[in-house]
Parts: structure tokens; C-alpha cells; sequence
């Protein structure tokens, strides 16, 4: 079963990074390609349009934007740090980057691969199939102490620790709803569904773990900044507080100008912003996008223009 695909914050995005004729763009995040798509037609015959995704199957997404737009189109099977630092060693200069974290949404409607509590499926949550561990492998061979410890980290899971205890006990766990299982079961009644479906902070937990997300966000935006033309622009989709906390400090210090202590009258430090905030806070979904596209709820969008090179 799948959905229509509708890219998140669309406008607002391709009006953020404003994408010239002849100008090369760097989609990190290709999924299935909406904003690429946006963005190529405003590059234009003469223009670049680059995309990383390291999931394969976007592959075919590739191969039909390719064939649909004007713009040069290459396509790069990598994940986004991967992708960014490679295009870096070739020398290649952007105008534009842009990044749609978290899972798109060809990978949730895909029921086989385990990313949805609602349906029942293999326990895998790999973005890329063909690298690393699954997500059954997680819950049946880590300790109860390092299950509550990303449970808490990377899911804000009030109940980690009666959760991971549950796991350990039903192991091993095959699929999804075995796993929603555990979870219900470790969860008092009251609050099952106080913040929605009981399982949906762990299923994030869990697929941030299986995929270092938060590791390959650290890992990627100095690497995007690099790749940017000083007047370049960066963009960045984030769905959770721990992915836009990350990118907010990333662009607030790039914009941050002299450090001197309040009390020196002149400043002796010399430094200069490298960076010019696009957006006052972030850019979030009007309450009629939520309402037509409510995968977009929890979206943020912040962008910056390099102002300079690195020193």
C-alpha cells in the first residue's frame, strides 16, 4: 500500500534556497523526489541537480527525474555524510544543499520494511537494505541497559527502562506487532495512548539507532556548509527535536559574530559571521498543509546563506 507523495514544506523550501538557471543544487536526502523535482526546474537546461539517498530503491526516482526534467541530473547510491564528502573530494561547488531528514515516505508505505507500528512486518528499519544490523537484531542482542539507553535518548520514552525490560523477557522478537506488543505490555494503561500510538517513540528510537541518524546529521552539515559557494545556501527539513536541535546550533554558530567579553570596549577576537539566517526560528507547516499532509506536522525548516569561506 502507498500514498501519494507529497514533499513537506515544498514552497517555502525552493523559495529558502532560491535556485538560479544554470546553478548547481545538491538534494543530500533524494527520497521520492519532490522537492528535486521543484528545484530542478528551476535550475533549468543549463543546470545541475545532484541527489544522494542511501536507499536504493531511489535509484528508480532518479532514473524518472532524469527523464523528466531539463536539468543534468546525477544520482550518488551513498548516505548523506557519505554522499556530501565525497562530491567534496571531487571539488565540486553548490549553490544550493538541501536535506530532508528522517524517513521518506516511499520507506514507511513500504510495509515490508518494518519502519510502521501499524502493520505487521519483518522488525528490519534499514534505510539502506543491504548495510548493517536491523533493527531484530537490536532488541534480541543488546542488554536491557543499552535498549532504556537509546529508548530515553533518541525516543524521550518516559517508560525506557519498562519497556526494554519487556523486550528482553518476550525475546526473540520477529516482527513488528511483536514488538507493539512488548511495548503496550510494559506501558501502564492510563498512558498507552495519552501521547498517541504507545509504540511510536520506541519505533523512532529504535530506527535512529539502526540508521546513526543523528550521527550522520553531525556528520553531514559541515560537510554541506564545505561544499556551498560563499552566497550558497543550505537548507534542512527536520521531524524531531533532536534533528532540529542539531541543525539550529549548527547555523546559530555560523552566524555568530564577535565573542569578546561584554566588558572589552573594542573587539579583539576578529571574528566574522560566516553565516546569514534565512529564517527567524523555523519555518513550520501551516495548519492547512497539516491538515491535508499530516506527516508534515512535526516539520521545521531552517536555511542560512554562506556569507564567506571557512578560516
Amino acid at each position: 500500500m502507498t500514498r501519494a507523495h507529497v514533499p513537506v514544506l515544498a514552497t517555502e523550501l525552493v523559495d529558502l534556497l532560491d535556485p538560479q538557471p544554470g546553478q548547481v543544487a545538491v538534494d543530500g536526502t533524494l527520497g521520492a523526489g519532490g522537492h528535486a523535482r521543484l528545484v530542478a526546474d528551476r535550475l533549468g537546461a543549463r543546470g545541475t541537480l545532484i541527489a544522494i539517498d542511501r536507499d536504493p530503491t531511489a535509484g528508480a526516482t532518479a532514473d524518472e527525474l532524469d527523464h523528466d526534467v531539463a536539468a543534468t541530473t546525477r544520482f550518488l547510491h551513498a548516505d548523506f555524510a557519505g554522499g556530501l564528502g565525497a562530491l567534496l573530494d571531487e571539488g565540486v561547488e553548490a549553490d544550493a544543499v538541501y536535506l530532508d531528514l528522517g524517513m521518506s515516505s516511499m520507506q514507511v508505505d513500504t510495509l515490508e520494511r518494518g519502519f510502521s507500528y501499524v502493520y505487521d512486518a519483518p522488525l528490519d528499519m534499514r534505510m539502506d537494505p543491504t548495510q548493517g544490523p536491523t533493527a531484530q537484531d537490536l532488541v534480541n542482542t543488546w542488554e536491557r541497559r543499552q535498549i532504556t539507553k537509546i529508548l530515553r535518548e533518541y525516543g524521550e520514552e518516559r517508560f525506557a527502562d519498562r519497556i526494554a525490560g519487556s523486550i528482553c523477557r518476550r525475546r526473540p522478537l520477529y516482527t513488528t506487532h511483536e514488538l507493539v506488543d512488548a511495548i503496550t505490555a510494559a506501558i501502564p494503561a492510563p498512558a498507552r495512548f495519552a501521547g498517541g500510538h504507545p509504540a511510536k517513540r520506541t519505533f523512532q528510537a529504535l530506527r535512529i539507532a539502526v540508521n546513526d541518524e543523528l550521527g550522520q546529521i553531525d556528520a553531514a552539515l559541515p560537510l554541506a556548509w564545505r561544499l556551498l559557494k560563499p552566497g550558497g545556501r543550505l537548507a534542512v527539513l527536520s521531524f524531531h527535536s533532536l534533528e532540529d536541535r542539531r541543525v539550529k546550533r549548527f547555523l546559530a554558530a555560523r552566524a555568530q559574530g564577535c565573542v569578546c567579553p561584554p566588558q572589552l570596549a573594542i573587539c579583539v577576537c576578529g571574528r566574522e559571521p560566516e553565516a546569514e539566517l534565512l529564517t527567524r526560528g523555523a519555518v513550520v507547516p501551516t495548519p492547512e498543509e497539516s491538515a491535508e499532509n499530516p506527516r508534515a506536522r512535526s516539520a521545521k525548516l531552517r536555511a542560512a546563506r554562506k556569507l564567506r569561506h571557512e578560516t
